[in-house]
Order: structure tokens, then sequence, then C-alpha cells
């Protein structure tokens, strides 16, 4: 499955391939494994980066992103269902303009969603779509006082606060990064923030369904315990 997603000038390629094997740690105890990798293309970016493998070896900002997109997405799918096979998703940044991790982590989910309902159309699911939920993510923050969703380059580099989050389909938490400058932030600037993230992700799971979906993305998911 593929999905170029975009979220205002973030324009992230997104990819979920299935390979038929498992890490070794994994061998003949019937599970799977889904893991992520991210990389920026060198011409995202206002001024060239040089491309990591071109340096021989990966950056840490590199190695958050694609840890962090794994972990989003093996929030939501139920691997023992999954059989003895690995999912990578690949991340490619196409142009950056603020919020990659997130627009990465959204259009994994969707990439991930057209690969397995491919492999069930194939009948390589016996015990059906290993998705237990859906998951988005979007970036808030404060910029001149006012909380804003979905920070560009420029918003994020004068945010008073900086955060990232990451929530399912039933407004549950997978991850919350945030960052104060200059001086801390309270309570209720959070709960602000928190409630301002949940509306975005709703938006952005509605929109996936209708565009990607044909508004059956609900299809693809069997909570955990059913």
């Amino acid at each position: 499955g593929s999905v170029l997603v975009s979220m205002g000038k973030t324009r992230v390629l997104c990819v979920a391939t299935v390979e038929e094997s498992v890490p070794r740690f994994l061998k003949g105890k019937g599970s799977g494994w889904l893991t992520s990798e991210y990389s920026l293309l060198p011409g995202s970016t206002q001024t060239r980066s040089q491309r990591e493998a071109s340096r021989g070896k990966q950056g840490g900002r590199t190695m958050e992103i694609q840890r962090l997109i794994g972990r989003s997405l093996r929030s939501v799918v139920d691997l023992t269902r999954l059989g003895e096979r690995t999912i990578w998703i690949d991340c490619d940044v196409l142009q950056a303009d603020g919020g990659t991790r997130t627009a990465s982590i959204t259009g994994a989910f969707a990439a991930l969603g057209l690969a397995l309902r491919k492999l069930q159309a194939e009948k390589s699911l016996p015990g059906g779509i290993p998705l237990t939920d859906t998951v988005a993510a979007v970036s808030v923050g404060v910029v001149d006082g006012v909380p804003v969703l979905d920070l560009d380059y420029r918003e994020d580099s004068t945010a008073f606060v900086d955060m990232n989050v990451v929530m399912t389909g039933r407004n549950e938490f997978v991850e919350i990064q945030g960052t104060a400058e200059e001086k801390p932030f309270g309570m209720d600037c959070l709960q602000e923030m928190l409630a301002l993230a949940q509306s975005g992700i709703q938006q952005l799971l509605k929109q996936m369904d209708d565009d990607v979906f044909g508004g059956r993305l609900g299809e693809l998911v069997t909570p955990a315990g059913e």
C-alpha cells in the first residue's frame, strides 16, 4: 500500500511492504512484526540536506522518528494475527515544512491499512485483518499566545509550546511529546492543546476514511478481545 500525504506544504510518501519472514527473535513463534524507516530527501528542506547514506550512518533524529512511527502503528496491530511476516513502513519526506513525523504516522497508517486489505483479499489473513483501532498524529502548539493546530516550520520555530500527539480513533493516547520554550506551561494549557489535537486527529481519520478507504475504514478494525 502506498499513500502520498500532504499537510500544508509538508508532503510525505508512505509505503507499506509485506515480507514473508520475521526477525530472528520471532522465528517459530507464530507472530509477525512491523517496523519503519524514515528519511528526508536532500531537496525537501530549504537548504539541501546531505543524504544520511552518504555519511555512512543515521542521525539521532531519524532513528527517533522511525522508532516513533513503528511504535505508533504497532499499538493498533495484533501481531499474533499477522502470521510470521514483517511489514516494512517506509516514509520519505518529499517536502518539509514542519510536522513531518506526525504526517508520516498518519500516512503510514493509511498505507498499512491498504496493505492489510490486499492481504485479506488474497486470503492470506485467516484470522482477519489484525487492526485493533485506527491511529493518526498531529502537532499542536502555542504561537503568540494562541493555540495552533498542525504547525508549519515558521510557527514551530516561534512557538512557546510545541507538542506532537498520537491518538487512536477511540481517543486513546499512544504518545505525547511536549516541550516548552523560555518558560513552563500549566495544566490548563496542556488540556487545551490535547483537546485541539484530539479534534484534529478525528478530522484526519475522517478524511482518511473518505479519501482512501471510501468510508469503509471501520470494516478493517476488530477491537482487541473481540
